[in-house]
Order: C-alpha cells, then structure tokens, then sequence
C-alpha cells in the first residue's frame, strides 16, 4: 500500500445514479475534500491530483463458486456491524456477475453455489458496477484501487462498535441514521457543509447517503495510505484474475 506522503491526496468512491461519486481530499485535510461525479470508473483513475489510494465501495475479485455468506471477505466484515450486517451482500459467483439478465443471473447464481441460492435483485442492480471495475482491474492497480465498505469505516470511526441506526428505511433516507453519520465523520475534520450535500450535485444523480458514503470511503483511504488500514480477512484470498478478495477500513 502507498506510504505517507504529507503532499498525497486520496479518493472515496461510491456508486450513485449518475455513475461514481468521488470525494478526492488531501491526505492530512479532511476539511480541504471536492466533491466531484463522472459516469464512469476509469475517469476515477485519471483524477488530478491523482490520488495514492483510491478506496471504492465495490466488490473487487469474485469468486467462482460461492459458500454461505459470500467470499470470506464479505463474512469478516459483515460479522463486524451488528444490526448493519445487511449492508454486505453476499456476492454470488464471477459466472453469475456477468450476466446481464436477472433471470439468469439467479440461474448461474444458483448453478454456482453451495448450497444452491439465487441472487436478490438489489444485489443485481450493482453487478454492471461490479463488472465495469472487474474489466479494469489488474493486481498491479489494485495496489491503490482498493475495496473498502463505508460501514466498515462508520464502524471503526465509532470506536469500533456497531451502528443501531440505518442510513435509510423502506429506500427512504432516515434522517436520524444519516445525522448520526455526519457527526462521525464531522468529528474526523470533514467540513460541515459538504457533508449537508451543498456539494453541486443535484438529487437525481446522487442521494444524500451516497455523499456520506464516498467521504466514509475516503477516510478509509487516508488510513491506509498512511498504513493504519484493517482489513479483512488479514490473509485474503486470490481470484482468478489474481485479484486479492479482501475489504478494507
């Protein structure tokens, strides 16, 4: 993982309706991020400044048959959140990824698991994300493109105990849940207004939650750039593309 550079700068990504919304901040200034939204990941990889460490919140390296619980790194880090352990999907194996067809998928899904399960469907609303990051990523870039989950670091940024309250109930934003979350990360040196969603973008692109999400990710990111990450599971397993199966906080 990239070292300590008191000049560097590091990105949080998340998905969005828009495609990937990026907060980019300088390694030691949390109050100094930019938001910023491209359609797609490979903008997120000629940023300027280029960050050390892109930290993302989506599966990087698929399995090709899956157990209960999806990859080891899915079961690690869900174990971690409490009543928020349904914000890591069990990801389904690289066959059933790649389908594009809901049906098929589950079919595939079902083909490639033990036990057999198909996949829900808002697990296959991410798998074009999931397949636009799996075309790009090699295991040199994966030494800063790095998978992390904004629950794992809302978890770690709360003392390391689990979160009682949900960023959304019923698809709906909750406030209360998203409140809490501005104060952690409004405690790290985030800027107060940013995290209030003045950022420039409108609400048919991104929602609230996705903007606390991408600046949870990037906090991520500064810890480990400067090599303060944890990651689970601490030996990760390596897929077919020699990617690392692992996420980050």
């Amino acid at each position: 993982m990239a070292g300590e550079d008191r000049d560097s700068w590091v990105a949080g990504v998340d998905g969005c309706r828009a495609g990937w919304l990026v907060v980019l901040r300088p390694l030691d200034a949390p109050h100094a991020a930019r938001i910023s939204i491209v359609p797609q990941f490979a903008e997120v990889l000629e940023l300027k400044p280029q960050p050390t460490v892109i930290a993302v919140d989506m599966p990087i390296g698929l399995i090709e048959r899956s157990g209960i619980g999806g990859r080891p790194a899915d079961v690690q880090a869900r174990a971690n959140l409490g009543a928020r352990q349904s914000a890591v999907f069990s990801m389904p194996s690289r066959a059933a990824v790649m389908e594009m067809d809901y049906g098929m998928a589950c079919a595939t899904a079902f083909a490639t698991s033990d036990p057999p399960r198909k996949v829900s469907k808002q697990a296959f609303n991410l798998f074009a994300k999931i397949r636009e990051i799996d075309r790009l990523m090699t295991p040199e870039l994966q030494e800063r493109v790095i998978e992390v989950h904004p629950e794992l670091a809302f978890w770690a940024l709360n003392g390391e105990r689990a979160l009682e309250l949900a960023k959304k109930v019923k698809s709906r934003p909750n406030e209360p849940g998203l409140a809490f979350r501005r104060g952690l990360l409004s405690a790290a040196g985030y800027d107060e207004a940013l995290l209030a969603g003045r950022g420039g973008f409108r609400a048919a692109d991104a929602g609230p939650d996705d903007l606390l999400d991408a600046a949870a990710c990037s906090w991520s990111a500064a810890r480990i750039a400067r090599g303060e990450g944890r990651r689970f599971p601490s030996e990760p397993a390596i897929d077919a593309k020699g990617l690392r199966m692992e996420i980050w906080c």
